[in-house]
C-alpha cells in the first residue's frame, strides 16, 4: 500500500485573515455538499478565468438553493510563479470557508496535488477540475446526472467521468500526425493494459462520492499524468460503478504536457500499473 506523507507546512492553510488553520481530513464526516479540487502548477495566468467561471456558477447555485454548500480547494503544486498569490485573492474575496489554498512544499505531480486536495476536503461529493478551465464548469450538472444514474451506489461509492471522446474527430483534424499517433498509442495501451470500459481516462473533470474518493486515493501510487488511469483501474477492481459523460471542452494554450516525454512517462507508468498489481508489489485493500 502507498504511504501518504504530508510535510509539516502542508498540515496548515492560511485563512482570509492571514492566520494559519489546520487542514480538514477526508476521514472526518462531511460538512459541505461539494468540494472542488483544483491542482495548479505555474497557473497564475490561466487560473483567474477558471476561478471566475467556477465561483460565479457556485455562488448563483447557492443563491437559488441555500442548502447547497461548497468549497474550492486550490492546490499549488510547488509553483515557481505567483499561483498562490493569485489564488489567495479569491480566498480574501469569498472567505476561506469557501476558497482555501494549499501550498505544497515541492512539486508532486498532478496526481499528488489532487490527492492532497481530496484528503483535505469536506464535501459529500468531490470534483476534480483543471486550472485551465478547458471544461465549462456548468457541465458539473452533466457529471452529477451521471453519478445520480448509477444509484443505488454500493457502499456509497460511485464515480462520474467527464469525457471528450465525442470530440475526437475534430481534435485529430487539428493535431499533427505525430501527436495523433502518440494519442492512439496511449489509448491502445490504456485499453490493453488497464482500463477497457472508459474511452477518455484523461479528462480532468471527474466527480466522486466521498467514500469512492477515500477508497481510491488511499490506494493510489502514481502521482503524475497517468494517475487517472490507476484511479479508474482501482475503481474497476473494487467494483465501484463508473459513468462516462460527454462534456464541452476547449483546448487552452499553456499545457504542461510535453508531447513526447510526457507520453513516454505515461506509457512507462501504465506498464508499472499493470505489472505491479499483477505481481502483488502493489495491493488493493
Amino acid at each position: 500500500m502507498p504511504t501518504f506523507h504530508r510535510h509539516e507546512e502542508e498540515k496548515f492553510f492560511v485563512n482570509a485573515e492571514g492566520r494559519k488553520e489546520s487542514v480538514p481530513s477526508i476521514h472526518d464526516p462531511p460538512t459541505r455538499e461539494l468540494s472542488v479540487v483544483v491542482p495548479s502548477y505555474n497557473e497564475e495566468d490561466r487560473l483567474p478565468l477558471m476561478m471566475d467561471e467556477a465561483l460565479d456558477y457556485l455562488e448563483k447555485r447557492q443563491k437559488q438553493d441555500p442548502s447547497f454548500t461548497y468549497e474550492v480547494i486550490v492546490v499549488d503544486d510547488g509553483s515557481k510563479d505567483q499561483t498562490t498569490k493569485v489564488a489567495m485573492k479569491y480566498c480574501k474575496k469569498y472567505g476561506s470557508d469557501k476558497v482555501r489554498v494549499l501550498s505544497l512544499v515541492k512539486n508532486r505531480g498532478k496526481g499528488g496535488a489532487v490527492r492532497m486536495g481530496v484528503f483535505s476536503s469536506r464535501g459529500k461529493k468531490i470534483l476534480m477540475a483543471d486550472a485551465d478551465g478547458a471544461t465549462k464548469f456548468a457541465d458539473i450538472e452533466k457529471v452529477e446526472e451521471g453519478l445520480k444514474n448509477l444509484q443505488p451506489w454500493p457502499n456509497q461509492m460511485a464515480i462520474s467521468c467527464g469525457s471528450r471522446a465525442h470530440l475526437e474527430k475534430d481534435s485529430i483534424a487539428k493535431r499533427s500526425y505525430f501527436r495523433t499517433l502518440l494519442m492512439y498509442g496511449f489509448h491502445f495501451l490504456v485499453w490493453f493494459l488497464c482500463v477497457k470500459e472508459i474511452r477518455d481516462t484523461q479528462c480532468g473533470f471527474k466527480l466522486l462520492t466521498r467514500e469512492a474518493a477515500l477508497r481510491t486515493f488511499s490506494t493510489l501510487h502514481i502521482e503524475r499524468w497517468a494517475f487517472d488511469v490507476e484511479l479508474l483501474y482501482i475503481a474497476q477492481h473494487l467494483r465501484i460503478p463508473i459513468a462516462e459523460v460527454a462534456v464541452n471542452w476547449t483546448e487552452i494554450e499553456g499545457s504542461k504536457l510535453v508531447p513526447f516525454w510526457s507520453w513516454l512517462q505515461m506509457g512507462r507508468d501504465l506498464l508499472f500499473i499493470r505489472l505491479r498489481y499483477m505481481t502483488g508489489a502493489w495491493q488493493l485493500e
